[in-house]
C-alpha cells in the first residue's frame, strides 16, 4: 500500500480461536487456549439445546406480520449479511420491507450502491438517512485520546433511530444482518449482538460508559443520547410500537457460502474495494476505530466475533486470521482523520 503502511498482526493467539491473551479478562491455559473457548465448550450443550432453527423465524413472522405498509424494517449497510437479509425478507417470506441505510458521513460509495441496486431490483421502498450528528463526537474521542471505541455510540445512535422509524411508520420488526457470531444466548430481542459485560467486552464497554459521561452528558446537543444499550431499548419499550429486532442469520441453517453467490447473482451485490476486515463491509470511519481499538487493547470486536464463529464452526481460524489481518497507509488513515479535524503522528 505503500506511504509509511501501518500493519496490525496479533500474535500469541489463542491456539483455537484469534484472541490474544488480555489479563485477566482473557487468560490462556497451559495448551494456549483461551478461558472463552473452555466457557464455550463447558456450555455447549445449552447452546445446542438453544439452537434457533428456520421455523422459530417462521413462526415470529407470522407472529409480527405488520398490519400498515411494511412488514419490516431492514437495516441496511451494503454489506453480504445485511443485504442477504433484506434479500430473503422479500424473496423467501415474501414480506415487504422497507430498506433502512445509516450514513454517518463516513459511508463508501461502494456500500450505498449495493443498497441503492438491491432496492431497485427487488422492488421495495429506500430511506436513505445521512447525518453528520455525530461528527463532533468522534472527533472528541480522538482528540481526548479516549479508549471508547467508536463504533460503540454509533451503534447505539443507529439502533435508536431505527426504532424511532419503526415506531413512526408502525413497523412490528427490524432485521438486522446479525451474524452468529454477533448474537448470544440472551433472549432474540438482542443488545445488538455485544453482551458489554462479558470478558471480552468489558475494558471497552467501560471506556465507552466513561467517555458517554464524562465529554458527552454535558453536551447540549447529545443530552437525549443514550449511554448504553440498556437504554436504548428501555427507551424502545416506552414507544407505541415495540420493535423485535431480529437476524435471519441466526436461525438460517446456512451462511455466507450460500448468500454471497446468490446476492451477487441476483442483486448485482459486489465487495468494496477497501473495507476491513476482508471480505466485509464498514465504514471508513472503521479504519480509525479498529487502529484504535488495535493500540488499545490488542484486538477488536471483530476478533470477537469471528472467534464465536470459528467456535461454532461456521469459519475456519484460518480465514479468520486472513481477514483480520490489519494493513492501512498512515495516508489512508490520516485522510479519514482529517474529516474530524485530527491527524496522527
Amino acid at each position: 500500500m505503500g506511504d509509511t503502511d501501518i500493519k496490525f498482526s496479533p500474535e500469541n493467539l489463542c491456539k483455537r480461536c484469534v484472541l490474544p491473551e488480555v489479563k485477566p479478562m482473557i487468560f490462556f491455559d497451559s495448551h494456549g487456549v483461551c478461558n472463552l473457548c473452555h466457557e464455550h465448550d463447558q456450555n455447549r450443550e445449552l447452546e445446542e439445546e438453544a439452537k434457533l432453527l428456520e421455523s422459530d423465524l417462521l413462526k415470529i413472522l407470522k407472529k409480527h406480520k405488520a398490519k400498515g405498509k411494511y412488514d419490516v424494517l431492514a437495516m441496511c449497510s451494503g454489506g453480504k449479511d445485511s443485504t442477504s437479509a433484506l434479500y430473503y425478507m422479500k424473496t423467501r417470506y415474501k414480506l415487504n420491507p422497507l430498506a433502512f441505510m445509516f450514513d454517518n458521513g463516513f459511508e463508501s460509495e461502494d456500500a450505498i450502491r449495493n443498497v441503492e441496486r438491491a432496492a431497485e431490483k427487488l422492488g421495495v421502498d429506500f430511506m436513505f438517512f445521512k447525518s453528520s450528528y455525530m461528527k463532533d463526537m468522534y472527533g472528541k474521542i480522538l482528540e481526548t485520546k479516549s479508549k471508547a471505541v467508536i463504533c460503540h455510540p454509533c451503534s447505539l445512535w443507529y439502533m435508536d433511530l431505527a426504532y424511532e422509524i419503526a415506531d413512526r411508520h408502525e413497523i412490528p420488526l427490524i432485521i438486522a444482518g446479525w451474524t452468529k457470531g454477533q448474537s448470544t444466548n440472551q433472549k432474540i430481542m438482542s443488545k445488538c449482538g455485544c453482551n458489554a459485560a462479558s470478558p471480552e467486552f468489558k475494558d471497552m464497554s467501560e471506556a465507552t460508559r466513561s467517555f458517554l459521561d464524562t465529554y458527552v452528558r454535558n453536551d447540549p446537543r447529545y443530552k437525549d443520547f443514550p449511554a448504553s444499550m440498556e437504554e436504548v431499548m428501555k427507551k424502545a419499550a416506552e414507544r407505541k410500537t415495540k420493535a423485535l429486532v431480529i437476524s435471519p442469520h441466526w436461525f438460517l441453517p446456512f451462511g455466507a457460502e450460500v448468500y454471497v453467490p446468490t446476492i451477487q447473482k441476483e442483486l448485482g451485490w459486489e465487495y468494496p474495494q477497501l473495507s476491513y476486515p476482508g471480505r466485509s463491509t464498514n465504514c471508513m470511519l472503521n479504519f480509525i476505530s479498529v487502529y484504535n481499538s488495535m493500540k488499545n487493547y490488542g484486538y477488536t470486536h471483530y476478533h470477537v466475533e469471528m472467534s464465536k464463529l470459528i467456535r461454532q464452526n461456521v469459519i475456519s481460524r484460518e480465514d479468520a486470521i486472513r481477514d483480520l489481518e490489519f494493513q492501512i497507509s498512515k495516508s489512508q488513515l490520516n485522510a479519514i482523520a482529517k474529516k474530524l479535524n485530527y491527524q496522527y503522528e
